[in-house]
């Protein structure tokens, strides 16, 4: 890269801590500080949900999966694409108008203060590990384009995020995220897809010389495809993250018109994200890490000053799902754990200034797990491992299930959560067999603890409760 695309994303990065400044102003009590005030409209819905779902190993890990299977490759997102959709369809209904900020606060009204507290303790680690796979995929990006160290990169990316999301909370995130959302959007559909089929020879000629395994939907294979579904699709309907963009919408109308076309954009993001893997794997056929894919055809590709504009648009969707994970995490904690057990009467400002070093003390573990793990696939599938096992069964029953105990909750989530863990250690990080376990783990103790459990008449929570 030249000097002019690194000041291109200094100055990228420059307007980003600005905003931060300004968010910080606009976050007057904890409803601003967390959910923007519960005041957005579709577009601003609409770009956040989009900015936060499209991350890291959407962008990197999609065109990763195009080079080294084709088409097949938009899985990963079209499940994600899925999961919002569903959500919008099937329970934003039902959790609009409910006053809480959390799902962890929800299951509790649900359930009982126990569930609520290992609700979000697995929820907070699920967000936390979001976080993780973002700084690292900032730390790939950074380092392959820049060529600056490693280690210093992502404790750049990720000390941009966390002084941003702290100083001004959700304000500050969304304000980003929409920059975010227009600036990749830009940077994958109108730059990198179109300069990388001319780079190819156009879709013709990759039709002509890729193999016709390349232009199946299932090349990837189907167990690989039925992993994203149990990973993507039931994680993204229970993510606190996502619930948290769904929140600070204006009202219920505008959520689901938000879920729905943030589902939309993920398909087509996908799509376009694998078209240039394909493309990569002609213009660099001899590429040794795949995970680079993005980065190298970048490189290849991209004049001086337009590469900047590149960089800044993938570091946009690593920063946006970064902060959104961050400061979901850090609710989860503030909110469900430290306030309800620690300082239940504390005061709209106190709490603010609670979220902020909650924040900061997260922020910091998720950079040196970030050092640590250094695999953004690897840290992304355990995350929603953990989510879609451990979470899912227990609130959608607590939605649609009358019959629905507090014990059975609870005791849903522990068990699946270590039958996932031990899962994880028998057949290894990258196995599906976990996540099927835990699932399964889950539906039983829920159903069976449920039905032997005499306190089976739980009343459903009320609206505005």
């Amino acid at each position: 890269m030249e000097t002019s695309d690194t000041i291109v994303l200094l100055l990228y990065f420059a307007v980003l801590i600005v905003v931060g400044i300004i968010g910080s102003r606009k976050s007057k009590s904890s409803e601003d500080y967390v959910l923007a005030g519960r005041r957005l409209g579709v577009f601003m819905n609409l770009g956040c949900l989009s900015a936060v779902i499209i991350g890291g190993a959407s962008t990197l890990g999609t065109t990763s999966l195009g080079y080294q299977y084709g088409i097949s490759g938009i899985w990963l997102v079209v499940m994600i694409g899925l999961g919002i959709m569903a959500l919008g369809i099937f329970v934003v209904k039902k959790i609009s108008g409910y006053k809480v900020l959390t799902i962890s606060e929800l299951l509790g009204k649900r359930y009982n203060n126990q569930t609520r507290l290992i609700s979000a303790v697995v929820t907070a680690i699920y967000t936390l590990l979001i976080t993780v796979t973002q700084i690292i995929g900032m730390g790939a990006i950074i380092n392959v384009l820049l060529d600056w160290n490693l280690t210093f990169s992502m404790l750049l990316g990720g000390g941009i995020v966390l002084f941003y999301t702290i100083l001004g909370g959700m304000w500050s995130v969304t304000v980003t995220d929409i920059i975010q959302f227009v600036v990749m959007t830009i940077g994958l559909f109108f730059i990198m897809l179109p300069m990388s089929l001319a780079k190819a020879g156009g879709f013709d000629h990759l039709l002509a010389e890729l193999p016709d395994s390349y232009f199946s939907f299932t090349n990837i294979g189907v167990d690989q495809i039925f992993q994203y579904f149990l990973l993507y699709f039931f994680g993204l309907i229970v993510s606190q993250d996502i619930w948290q963009r769904v929140f600070t919408a204006k009202n219920t109308k505008t959520a689901r018109i938000s879920t729905a076309s943030a589902g939309l954009y993920s398909i087509a993001y996908a799509l376009a994200a694998a078209v240039i893997g394909m493309c990569a794997l002609l213009v660099l056929p001899d590429l040794t890490n795949t995970q680079n894919t993005f980065a190298s055809m970048a490189i290849a590709i991209l004049p001086s000053g337009m590469l900047g504009i590149i960089l800044a648009s993938v570091c946009s969707a690593l920063m946006s799902t970064a902060s959104g994970g961050l400061i979901a995490s850090a609710t989860l904690i503030s909110n469900d754990i430290i306030k309800e057990y620690f300082f239940p009467n504390i005061k709209d400002k106190q709490f603010i200034t609670l979220s902020r070093i909650t924040t900061l003390g997260l922020g910091l573990i998720s950079i040196i797990f970030a050092l640590w793990i250094q695999d953004i696939l690897v840290a992304l599938d355990v995350a929603y491992a953990i989510l879609s096992g451990a979470i899912f069964v227990p609130l959608l029953a607590g939605l649609f299930w009358k019959k629905a105990t507090a014990k059975g909750s609870f005791y849903s989530i522990i068990v699946s959560t270590i039958v996932i863990l031990v899962g994880f250690a028998i057949d290894g990080l990258s196995a599906t067999s976990p996540i099927i376990y835990g699932i399964v783990a889950s539906v039983i103790t829920m159903v069976s603890m449920s039905l032997l459990d005499k306190k089976t008449s739980v009343p459903v929570i009320k609206k505005g409760v």
